[in-house]
């Protein structure tokens, strides 16, 4: 990749050179799930399908979950793994380990919630049914 940095920013801010003394990279998946999920449940399936992806580092850089807030209708977490081969793609290893979660949470009953609100109507009743509503 190249990337275009200002003289400015190169000259008076602080640079990084993260690819400089390893091929390591790390990536970051967010995902969340259902809040009658017990959480640790979901901490080790999620850690363990990151495991059995083929390019995920496994016990010298192992991967990590942890929630990081409680959404409107899911608790959040983040799961963090690396790899260390990035020229063989980001994007499909990404895929490749949400597929695995996808898999184990649907082995073990983990549901992957959608935003659900509840509509409550003041002054008035709602017909009971669709025969009931004026045309």
């Amino acid at each position: 990749k190249e990337y275009l940095i200002p003289n400015e920013d190169l000259i008076t801010g602080q640079v990084v050179n993260w690819s400089h003394s390893d091929a390591y990279v790390r990536l970051d998946l967010f995902f969340g799930t259902a809040y009658g999920d017990d959480p640790h449940v979901v901490r080790r399936i999620a850690i363990e399908a990151a495991k059995s992806v083929k390019r995920v580092l496994g016990s010298e850089r192992p991967p990590v979950c942890h929630i990081v807030g409680f959404g409107d209708s899911s608790v959040d977490y983040i799961l963090r793994f690396w790899i260390e081969d990035p020229t063989e793609g980001l994007t499909n290893i990404k895929g490749n380990v949400y597929l695995a979660l996808w898999d184990a949470f649907r082995a073990h009953g983990i549901s992957i919630p959608f935003p659900q609100r509840e509509v409550t109507v003041l002054g008035g009743t709602m017909p009971a049914n669709r025969a009931d509503l004026p045309d």
